[in-house]
């Protein structure tokens, strides 16, 4: 690596564990190394162990050194050569490099040398996916006025095979569509596509919200159901989502990501008889927002009401009411995209590098 960019990589325990999801973000490599005020390796931290706390404790203003592994890996530089194969021994996908003060200048990482660890992401291969494509996409008119809100294209593939080829790569095969809206536009795109995966059209007379539709599917399935919207990405690794809702023993499991909404003036904390105590100029707000995936155990799918108006929503809140336990999957906030809004559309482009100059 260039030393130069060894800083991105690096942060100080003090550091909340907002900013150090945003650092990790940034940096797109999924690690901090935590080092003190003189640069001295202290720990190291991956977005992994984060979510992990955050399910744990719900804290998210907490330092990170409460969360950080203390007893992180690594070389010295004489022994910088022998990376790759130290990071092979010892399964971890980063090992930064001391000088001889203990200081970090360099760290190295397993894609610097094309090695990849020998997963298979062919796991899910037994589950199916649901997919909610019926909706107007009213938020996104004229567009939508011509095409339905599934085939606007983020480059030059629709938002819908998008999601689809994401989840083909876990080795899902079976996908169940439900569609109104120029609901004939969808189907005749994926017959003209010939896809390998199987794509079964579940038809809405008339729109039963986020969760009614899923009532018309005619099948019983046996393994835990992945539902989604057809507006958004989620750049987390699948498999973990789903053992993560096994190993609980969830009976939904909400995908959720960090939000920071900036309030744009300056905010007074006052006590009694309105005397101001301090004040804050712009302070960020930090919250987990529903992201619209979901897992579902098979078995629950029958409480959603027939021929009735039902969000997701409102299926996460009748679960809850009979006692059942519904959890949460915390991702960061720039892991989550959308493409509900304009705004939001240009930032999915942007995310994935898709961005016409």
């Amino acid at each position: 690596m260039n030393n130069s960019n060894v800083g991105i990589y690096l942060s100080t325990g003090s550091a909340s564990i907002v900013e150090s999801m945003k650092r990790i973000d940034r940096n797109v490599r999924g690690i901090l190394f935590i080092v003190d005020d003189d640069g001295h390796l202290n720990g190291s931290v991956t977005d992994g162990d984060i979510r992990r706390w955050i399910i744990r404790t719900g804290e998210i203003q907490a330092p990170i050194y409460r969360v950080m592994n203390h007893a992180p890996k690594y070389l010295f530089e004489s022994d910088k050569k022998n990376a790759f194969e130290f990071m092979k021994v010892n399964y971890i996908k980063a090992v930064p490099i001391l000088d001889i003060n203990r200081k970090v200048c360099d760290i190295i990482f397993d894609s610097d040398d094309g090695y990849k660890r020998n997963t298979d992401k062919k796991v899910l291969c037994e589950n199916s996916v649901i997919i909610m494509a019926g909706g107007k996409g009213t938020r996104l008119y004229p567009y939508t006025r011509i095409l339905p809100k599934p085939l606007i294209p983020i480059g030059d593939i629709p938002i819908i095979e998008r999601i689809i080829n994401r989840f083909c790569e876990y080795g899902i095969q079976e996908y169940f569509l439900t569609v109104n809206y120029k609901k004939n536009m969808i189907k005749s795109y994926f017959s003209d596509l010939e896809p390998s995966y199987h794509i079964c059209y579940v038809e809405e007379e008339e729109p039963l919200g986020t969760a009614g539709s899923i009532r018309l599917i005619d099948k019983k399935f046996h393994c835990p159901v992945f539902v989604t919207n057809c507006d958004i990405l989620i750049d987390a690794d699948y498999s973990n989502i789903l053992s993560y809702h096994i190993e609980s023993e969830n009976a939904m499991t909400i995908v959720s990501a960090l939000k920071n909404t900036v309030i744009p003036y300056g905010v007074l904390y006052a006590k009694e008889k309105g005397i101001i105590t301090s004040m804050e100029e712009k302070p960020t707000l930090s919250n987990f927002i529903n992201t619209g995936m979901y897992i579902v155990n098979p078995d629950l799918l029958v409480k959603i009401p027939k021929d009735t108006i039902f969000h997701m929503t409102d299926f996460a809140s009748l679960l809850m009411q009979e006692g059942y336990q519904v959890g949460m999957y915390p991702v960061s906030e720039d892991s989550f995209l959308d493409m509900g809004e304009f705004e939001e559309m240009h930032r999915m482009e942007e995310k994935l590098n898709l961005r016409m100059e």
